[in-house]
């Protein structure tokens, strides 16, 4: 893979200890079991972790960097052989608020959203720094030491223990425990709210299995066998198994996303809940010592759950769970939810055909993709996606072997044509081969000695063989990384096959054979293809291809909020999480519950703003944290004021396109706010059993 298209995929993609018996005693032990905060305490490994920042020197929000040092060069570690713990939180929280967020001054960066947008003058002295107090924690949440959860809870000195409010920021993708800083993390702190984020048990757990090495949660890469810090993953696997997998695939790393055997997606929503409970238990020991303090409880404090993408999936089945009233209200954008198939309506866009076959999990859209949108992709002269057409053609898997064929079973498989525009570059950029692979691992409970469809993680030499990573690349990964490969040199490696093919593409990309082994997964219509490469059943003896169907069950969302209010966004360009299969889909099943939801698409929006910095995505595209941020606006004047929710429309917004060979700033005319009353023809409705979504 070229440099460039690297570094698109890896975009894709000093604290006090505080003595765990400190933190265990209970007081207020009535309050803590009436709310079920008695028991949290025993779920944390090791020590509390707790640092002050003064909002100068180093901060919340932008590890010291400020506004301007989020949008610079990026920070570099004195000695990058031996990173601090210091060093390690600036370059994980600086390449994490990046990956989400368009940083570029023209594309709203410091005028629309950023550090500085929206606070007092004392604020912007400050560039945007946020004072306060971080706590780090890891959680076990089972006792079995493979579903470790990092938390972090954040309390800006702006918080007001007689006015509380918190806000959850779960990490997006695979990310660390940073990785909604930007987003839910960055709109909470300027509110002063406590933010607790948490990596959902899939964050930057990477294991070097040749050497025996993972991270702390703090990001040091240590020796498991010789540290005294729990890690934040360690691969349970025996020893003799262990030496047998090295000895045939040598240098290899094991991903906690994809390797816990523990499918930590059907977590999600209890490690949110999990986290909140962590943050009033801090909030209170926080401010215990304040004269006149009044204990701060679900009952006082307005707790928002948000966060985007896998974040936002998880807020949304915390609050499915959430039967103590510990949570509120709800904002996210672009979730990856899976609801629970729901044939009682039809999605209908436009005066297009309506769909009845909405609602598809992710991975059944996500194996369909990787399989497909190489030849739908082809383009005449483009060598490598013209042999997929070819390969699927000869597996019987397309009948005329065109990309137009390709396209037409895409297309009639849910996805909107504004998503389809963006589809070649995620595939060209090896993201829809990534997010398969990780989680076929995570449905299925495999581990990585089971060699799932022949697919594993290695750095590769010059000369496209598996080989050690290189130190500097193995001591900032977890400030680097965005949680599943290919980023910090490790990539996707197909076993027995040459990393690379014709024009030194990643193997994996065009390769048909693993992407027809991924999807039998799915359908299950090849037992012995679905095991090929494995060379056994896997774990359990039970077929993979069942396991996996097992595991996406787990992770369907009932769509039932309990009633608390909710406010989804998804730009309807997204390339990623077709709104089909997810928040169209989990939007109706809502409203046949008769929940308080709002559902806001926006045009020209896809699903990862940091990528509108290359000049063809920002004159094609708006950014969708715009919304984001006036959804969370309008819920919380929801909950303290008693506003009404705008409802639920289209929001058509304007792309900037180009002038004179430049593309111009963006102004407020390109992203109209959601309107309190959208004009009729902009509604989203749900009449009889159809939901029409304008066009």
């Amino acid at each position: 893979m070229g440099r460039v298209a690297a570094t698109v995929a890896s975009t894709l993609c000093l604290l006090i200890g505080m003595a765990p018996s400190a933190f265990a005693r209970d007081d207020d032990g009535d309050d803590d079991r009436k709310h079920g905060r008695d028991g949290i305490e025993r779920q944390v490994i090791g020590k509390i972790l707790q640092a002050d920042y003064d909002g100068y020197s180093d901060d919340l929000l932008t590890a010291g960097l400020g506004a301007a040092g989020l949008a610079g060069q990026a920070p570099q570690p004195v000695n990058a052989a031996s990173p601090t713990a210091e060093e390690l939180r600036r370059i994980a929280i600086y390449n994490n608020y990046r990956a989400l967020v368009d940083v570029s001054t023209g594309g709203g960066y410091g005028t629309l959203y950023g550090p500085v947008v929206g606070v007092d003058d004392k604020a912007k002295d400050r560039d945007g720094k946020i004072p306060g107090t971080e706590y780090l924690a890891l959680l076990d949440g089972d006792g079995r030491g493979n579903s470790r959860v990092t938390v972090a809870v954040q309390v800006p000195d702006s918080f007001r223990p007689d006015k509380p409010c918190m806000v959850t920021a779960t990490s997006s993708g695979s990310r660390g425990v940073y990785g909604a800083i930007g987003t839910a993390g960055e709109w909470g702190l300027k509110k002063g709210c406590a933010v607790v984020y948490n990596d959902k048990g899939t964050g930057t757990g990477f294991f070097d299995l040749e050497n025996g090495k993972g991270y702390t949660i703090r990001g040091e890469h240590v020796e498991a066998s010789r540290s005294g810090k729990p890690l934040n993953f360690e691969p349970r696997i025996p020893r003799r198994e262990l030496d047998r997998y090295l000895e045939d695939n040598p240098d290899r790393w094991a991903i906690k996303h994809a390797h816990s055997r523990e499918n930590p997606e059907a977590d999600w929503g209890t490690d949110t809940l999990r986290s909140v409970q962590l943050g009033f238990h801090l909030l209170n020991r926080h401010f215990a010592g304040e004269k006149d303090f009044r204990r701060i409880t679900p009952e006082n404090t307005i707790v928002i759950a948000s966060s985007v993408s896998n974040g936002g999936a998880a807020a949304l089945r915390a609050a499915e769970e959430d039967r103590r009233g510990w949570i509120d209200g709800i904002a996210v954008s672009e979730p990856n939810v899976n609801p629970k198939r729901d044939r009682s309506f039809r999605i209908q866009q436009g005066s297009g055909p309506a769909l009845v076959e909405h609602g598809r999990p992710l991975y059944d859209y996500m194996s369909f993709y990787t399989l497909y949108e190489g030849c739908a992709a082809a383009l005449p002269g483009n060598t490598r996606a013209l042999q997929v057409c070819t390969d699927l053609k000869a597996r019987g898997l397309l009948n005329e072997g065109t990309p137009a064929e390709a396209q037409k079973l895409i297309q009639d498989y849910g996805i909107v044509p504004e998503q389809n525009a963006l589809a070649a570059f995620y595939w060209s950029a090896n993201v829809y081969q990534s997010v398969t692979v990780a989680y076929a691992n995570a449905y299925s409970r495999a581990s990585v000695t089971d060699n799932l469809c022949g697919f594993s993680y290695a750095h590769a030499d010059a000369t496209d063989r598996p080989a050690p990573l290189p130190r500097a690349n193995a001591e900032l990964a977890f400030a680097q990384s965005n949680g599943i490969p290919p980023n910090i040199g490790i990539q996707l490696i197909r076993n027995g096959v040459s990393t690379t093919t014709v024009g030194g593409a990643p193997a994996p990309m065009a390769d048909v054979d693993g992407a027809a082994c991924l999807r039998a997964l799915w359908t299950a219509g090849d037992r012995d293809h679905s095991r090929r490469g494995g060379g056994d059943k896997g774990r359990g003896g039970r077929d993979p291809a069942r396991r996996l169907a097992e595991g996406v069950e787990e992770v369907l969302a009932t769509a039932n909020l309990r009633g608390k209010p909710a406010v989804i966004i998804h730009g309807r360009a997204d390339a990623l999480i077709a709104v089909n299969h997810s928040s169209r889909s989990y939007y109706g099943s809502a409203l046949r519950q008769r929940q308080e939801i709002r559902y806001y698409e926006v045009t020209n929006a896809h699903h990862l703003d940091a990528f509108n910095v290359i000049p063809a995505f920002a004159a094609a595209y708006v950014p969708l944290h715009v919304y984001f941020n006036e959804g969370l606006d309008y819920l919380y004047d929801h909950l303290t004021k008693g506003d009404a929710l705008p409802p639920s429309q289209v929001v058509h917004t304007v792309p900037r396109g180009v002038e004179a060979s430049v593309v111009p700033a963006i102004t407020r005319d390109n992203v109209p706010p959601i309107a309190k009353k959208p004009r009729k023809e902009d509604r989203i409705t749900f009449r009889g059993s159809v939901l029409r979504i304008p066009d």
